[in-house]
């Protein structure tokens, strides 16, 4: 996964085009400083690693996506043996750190603009390109997504991941269209979307806007990356330590914020039975949360509107388990699980 919000790489060693989304508040959380060793996980243009390595810290910078690894070659070629660049997924963190090492953890979920932006990654409805959608460029792609799948699959795709209220119909309108022309780019898919459920007048997004959520969140297994990833960086940071998470969706913050809850002993049960912790708190909750971008941001780069960031601080009891069921990740269908 790359940085929501983030430009690709300008001329000018180092720069990105747009700064990320809540950069302040990202540093604020996680308060880079030399001689502190901080994983990005989701390195998209460098963003997010400029501004830690410029306040004198070492980075580690992931991403599954080789185009970022290799635009941030410009980024290594300035701060020099500070940044390492690795391509890979971040749930896949601790393949390439060692347990409790790392000072911090900064991720940011969801699409970077660099992809959106890029016609060809079929990301973006706005564009028309071929229907793909892989981060890591491996793997099932979107199209052999719609074009195999049964309408039933597809109508938990689209209404558990995009929250799509007309999941059923877009999905047996998809499959009556693929027998005729099988899908190869997102203009046709937008085309069928809109003939089942066109846009009114008052409406804020477009109507294909929660079915391609859907189907890049499946794609890539971005739920699942993000569960996964938590409980790597619990283990990953060393005591005082802290992880900062970003995201721009309510199935991943709903994630983030219940992985907190459970790490600090405040996850909540049944009103009618005791609340009864096995395990000694992992993360101690950093301020109030969430963090919102503020108004400003907002106005300026609307895709802050909808960012929520959450962080904590890890304390010294050792990791729990990696128990994926104390997570609210839906499982629509066996994850399409695209490569690195």
């Amino acid at each position: 996964m790359a940085n929501e919000g983030d430009g690709p790489l300008a001329d000018n060693p180092g720069a990105v085009r747009h700064v990320p989304v809540m950069l302040a508040e990202v540093l604020a959380a996680l308060e880079p400083a030399p001689r502190k060793r901080i994983l990005d996980g989701t390195f998209g243009a460098g963003g997010y690693a400029a501004a830690i390595l410029e306040q004198g810290a070492e980075v580690v910078a992931l991403d599954r996506d080789p185009d970022a690894i290799a635009g941030g070659k410009v980024l290594q070629g300035r701060f020099g043996s500070r940044l390492t660049l690795v391509l890979s997924r971040f749930s896949k963190m601790l393949d390439h750190v060692e347990p409790q090492t790392l000072d911090g953890v900064v991720l940011d979920i969801g699409v970077s603009s660099m992809q959106i932006d890029e016609a060809d990654r079929g990301f973006s409805f706005m564009r028309d390109g071929p229907l793909d959608m892989r981060m890591g460029q491996s793997g099932p792609s979107a199209a052999d997504v719609v074009n195999r799948m049964k309408a039933s699959d597809l109508t938990r795709i689209f209404g558990l991941l995009g929250e799509e209220r007309h999941a059923g119909r877009i999905a047996r309108a998809i499959e009556a269209e693929r027998q005729e022309t099988p899908f190869e780019t997102t203009r046709q898919l937008v085309s069928v979307i809109e003939k089942v459920s066109p846009r009114r007048a008052q409406d804020k997004i477009h109507p294909a806007t929660r079915v391609f959520q859907a189907l890049r969140t499946y794609v890539n297994d971005e739920l699942g990356e993000l569960a996964q990833a938590l409980f790597a960086a619990e283990k990953a940071l060393k005591p005082g330590g802290r992880l900062v998470v970003v995201s721009f969706h309510s199935l991943e913050d709903r994630i983030v914020k219940r992985f907190f809850q459970e790490r600090s002993g405040k996850a909540s049960g049944s009103r009618h039975l005791p609340q009864v912790s096995t395990t000694a708190a992992t993360f101690e909750a950093l301020g109030k949360q969430p963090v919102s971008a503020s108004e400003a941001e907002s106005e300026i780069n609307p895709r802050a509107r909808s960012a929520k960031l959450r962080a904590g601080v890890r304390t010294d009891a050792p990791a729990g388990p990696a128990d994926m069921s104390i997570l609210p990740v839906p499982q629509p269908a066996a994850p399409a699980a695209s490569g690195a």
